[in-house]
């Protein structure tokens, strides 16, 4: 929480300021590409298929624990599961580059059928597909298997358990 003083109005019967607590939002983001930009194609299928780095704020202080999702709404087969990594500490400020090749933290199976990240790889000649990256604080931990988790599992406890969320989307076409 941010405390924050109220210039000019808000004094008490005696008049004192007082202070009301606003939320600071989480957010979510990446130096490697903005909102609504492309993953840049190092980070993809047709590059060297390695996670991007992302950084995080604004996590609540109730928090116990974090999870991050990546999903493509706009594959032919419905929503496309890329990557789950869940049961990060909740002072966690982000992943490196590559981080899910060497993470440290819980990992399901993705739609690929693999444990870890699977770039964007949208069927060629479909159009720009949506790559939203969706980071949770949770109330608690997942506990589920590291690997034998798939990634719809994880999103689905993990939103059972989110008290916020932040999201990051960027583009993908071949």
């Amino acid at each position: 929480m941010i405390r924050v003083m109220d210039e000019g109005r808000g004094r008490g019967r005696y008049g004192v300021h007082y202070a009301k607590e606003v939320a600071m939002a989480m957010e979510l983001r990446s130096p490697a590409f903005a909102e609504g930009d492309p993953v840049p194609r190092k980070f993809t299928c047709e590059g060297a298929d390695i996670s991007p780095p992302l950084e995080w704020s604004g996590v609540p202080d109730n928090a116990v624990a974090l999870a991050l999702t990546c999903e493509d709404p706009d594959a032919p087969v419905g929503l496309f599961r890329h990557w789950a990594i869940y049961d990060m500490p909740a002072d966690q400020a982000g992943l490196a580059e590559g981080a899910a090749q060497s993470a440290g933290f819980p990992q399901a199976r993705n739609d690929f059928r693999k444990v870890g990240y699977g770039g964007p790889c949208p069927p060629r000649g479909h159009g720009p597909h949506r790559y939203q990256f969706r980071l949770m604080a949770l109330s608690g931990r997942l506990d589920l298997p590291d690997g034998s988790a798939s990634c719809a599992e994880v999103a689905e406890k993990a939103q059972a358990l989110a008290i916020a969320t932040a999201e990051l989307t960027a583009l993908y076409e071949r």
